[in-house]
């Protein structure tokens, strides 16, 4: 899930700095004017949006994917714990470690 959220993160990153590039064309002749004075502020700029994206798609994720999670691993303990198991092998190597 952290993978997939800084994968996201940072392709929503490249793909506004290439926007941004595309839309300020004109200030390429001041490029090392720019980049000499601004080099710091652009960067932990870009790092800013990284964090800000990566916490947003991860907070998504974290919601749709894990929603009911402990319902659900109840529900299988309770399961596990019948005599009449689908995962018959399951509850007996767990009985085993106990």
């Amino acid at each position: 899930m952290i993978a997939n959220s800084a994968f996201f993160a940072a392709m929503v990153v490249v793909l506004l700095a290439f926007w941004l590039l595309g839309q300020l064309d004109f200030l390429v002749p001041y490029k090392r004017l720019v980049f000499g004075q601004h080099l710091w502020l652009i960067v932990n700029a870009a790092v800013l949006v990284f964090l800000n994206v990566f916490a947003l798609s991860y907070a998504v994720t974290r919601g749709l994917f894990l929603k009911d999670t402990g319902r659900k691993l109840a529900h299988v303990d309770k399961q596990l714990g019948t005599t009449d198991t689908v995962a018959r092998d399951l509850s007996e190597r767990l009985a085993g470690e106990e």
